[in-house]
C-alpha cells in the first residue's frame, strides 16, 4: 500500500473528481483533496465546532468543509459557513443536500439540490486499511460467506468495499431519518464484482426507519481507484403525487 506523500501537494487543491462523480446521477457535483486541511480556511462559525479537536481531527474537518464549499460555489452558494450540529453531521444550505468524507490521503465531499435528490451519501476507504480481526465486527453471515469464497488476496477489498458501501448508506439516510446503524443492521451484496466498477444493493436485517419513505429499492454505486475504494448512495426526490 502506498501512504501519500503530502508535501507534494499544495494546501488548497479542492478539485472536482469526475472519478467520484460516477458514483452518482446527474445534478451532482463531486470535490477531492489530497491536501492536509487547512485551519486557517475554515470560517469563523465553523472552527467555532472545532472546540478542542486534536490537529489531525481540525485538519481533516477544514479538507471537507473546503471540499463542500468549492462544490456549492457551482450552484451559486459562496462561502456558506458549513457548521456542525449536535451530532456532529453537517449543517447543509436549506436547498441542498450533501456528504463529506475523509480517509488517508483522501478527502471528498458530494452535493446536490434537494428538489432533485432527497439524501446522498458517500465514503472512500484505503483498502487493506481494515484488519482481519475486526471483519466479523462489520460482516453478517451471508457477506462472510460471500468473502470466504473468494480468493484470499482479493478479500481485503472485498471488506472495505463492504464497510464503505455501508457507511455511505448511513451517511445517506441519516439526515432524513435520524437513526443510528450498527453494521449488522445491514447486508450489502455487489453487483459486476468481478468487472467493478458496479452496483451495490443495501438489504435491511430489521425494519428501518429509511422503510417509511418509500424509496423502495436502494441501490448505490462502487468503485476501485489507486489505492481507495469509494460508494456513493443517492435516494431521488419522490413527489407526494408518487407515494
Amino acid at each position: 500500500m502506498i501512504v501519500p506523500n503530502f508535501s507534494q501537494f499544495t494546501r488548497d487543491e479542492a478539485r472536482f473528481s469526475p472519478t467520484l462523480r460516477s458514483l452518482f446521477p446527474a445534478g451532482a457535483v463531486t470535490v477531492e483533496m489530497r491536501a492536509v486541511g487547512d485551519a486557517a480556511a475554515l470560517l469563523p462559525a465553523e472552527a467555532a465546532c472545532m472546540g478542542r479537536a486534536v490537529p489531525t481531527r481540525v485538519q481533516e474537518f477544514a479538507a471537507g468543509r473546503c471540499c463542500a464549499r468549492r462544490a456549492l460555489a457551482e450552484f451559486g452558494i459562496v462561502d456558506f459557513a458549513l457548521r456542525a450540529a449536535h451530532d456532529r453531521q453537517p449543517i447543509w444550505p436549506p436547498s441542498m443536500v450533501g456528504s463529506i468524507t475523509h480517509t488517508t490521503g483522501l478527502c471528498a465531499a458530494v452535493v446536490a439540490p434537494k428538489e432533485r435528490i432527497a439524501a446522498i451519501g458517500i465514503d472512500c476507504e484505503v483498502v487493506g486499511k481494515v484488519s482481519s480481526g475486526i471483519w466479523p465486527t462489520i460482516c453478517v453471515p451471508d457477506e462472510t460467506a460471500w468473502i470466504h469464497a473468494l480468493p484470499g488476496p482479493a478479500q481485503p477489498a472485498a471488506v472495505a468495499f463492504l464497510f464503505s458501501a455501508k457507511e455511505a448508506f448511513y451517511k445517506c439516510q441519516y439526515p432524513l431519518t435520524g437513526e443510528w446503524l450498527d453494521f449488522h443492521d445491514l447486508c450489502i451484496r455487489p453487483e459486476n464484482w468481478s468487472s467493478a466498477p458496479g452496483r451495490f444493493t443495501v438489504h435491511p436485517i430489521r425494519r428501518l426507519a429509511i422503510a417509511s419513505h418509500g424509496f423502495g429499492n436502494l441501490v448505490g454505486r462502487y468503485l476501485f481507484h489507486e489505492d481507495f475504494v469509494a460508494a456513493g448512495i443517492a435516494l431521488p426526490r419522490i413527489s407526494s403525487g408518487t407515494q
